[in-house]
């Protein structure tokens, strides 16, 4: 029975965040005439108020997000196109990753490092979750098998050690520059303050709850490797 409490404990610890995130997005979503512009028009408008004329802001397909590589905010098509809470906040935010990658802001191109490095071995790690039936079968599967396992284990481990340093990373584009600047440059009333702050808060449990499953996962493949 504990088990059970402790498995639906940990789902809604996990698919929670998403569905609130969801759901605190779209309630602001709306467009408002009073809102002072668009995701886009706020990203140029940072961009020059805080001297970064190399910053591009773009629509994307892909998600909200910032490139470090290209040093590109790329927006959503609604948070790109609308003047709507959600669409300003959300575009402070990716902005507030932009001013840490000019500010050298340390856990960001750590992050960036890893995240580079996390990527080349998912690839190899996927690769290596293929083979490992087939090489099970061989003459040399007894000693190639567990090796592959490791692989695949170290491609997690990464993988989940990038989540957790993505948390501050995050939390500081958030509190600590988006919201400022929606504050103090007069973007949004106190009423919207409370708001955006919920916004940003859904958010960033989401990215706290895909920390979790990434240390569950990983807790679950380590159980196996024990055996």
């Amino acid at each position: 029975m504990i088990y059970l409490i402790l498995g639906i404990l940990l789902v809604v610890l996990i698919l929670g965040p998403q569905y609130w995130a969801k759901h605190i997005l779209e309630k602001h979503s709306a467009h408002r005439d009073d809102i002072p512009g668009t995701g886009e028009e706020l990203v140029k408008h940072l961009r020059k108020k805080f001297d970064l004329g190399y910053l591009k802001v773009e629509g994307t397909e892909l998600g909200d997000h910032y490139d470090p590589t290209d040093k590109t905010v790329r927006l959503s098509k609604s948070n790109f196109e609308n003047r709507s809470l959600t669409a300003i906040t959300v575009a402070a935010h990716e902005f507030g990753h932009a001013l840490q990658h000019a500010k050298n802001y340390k856990p960001l191109t750590t992050r960036t490092s890893m995240v580079r490095t996390a990527q080349k071995l998912e690839r190899v790690g996927g690769f290596a979750l293929l083979v490992m039936p087939l090489v099970a079968f061989t003459p040399a599967g007894a000693r190639l098998a567990p090796a592959l396992f490791l692989v695949v284990i170290l491609s997690m481990l990464v993988n989940t050690i990038v989540h957790l340093v993505t948390l501050p990373v995050e939390f500081d584009a958030s509190f600590g520059r988006a919201l400022p600047i929606l504050r103090e440059g007069q973007y949004i009333n106190n009423n919207d303050y409370r708001a955006a702050r919920r916004i940003l808060t859904a958010c960033a449990l989401t990215y706290l709850a895909s920390s979790l499953s990434g240390l569950l996962n990983f807790w679950r493949w380590l159980k196996m490797l024990r055996r």
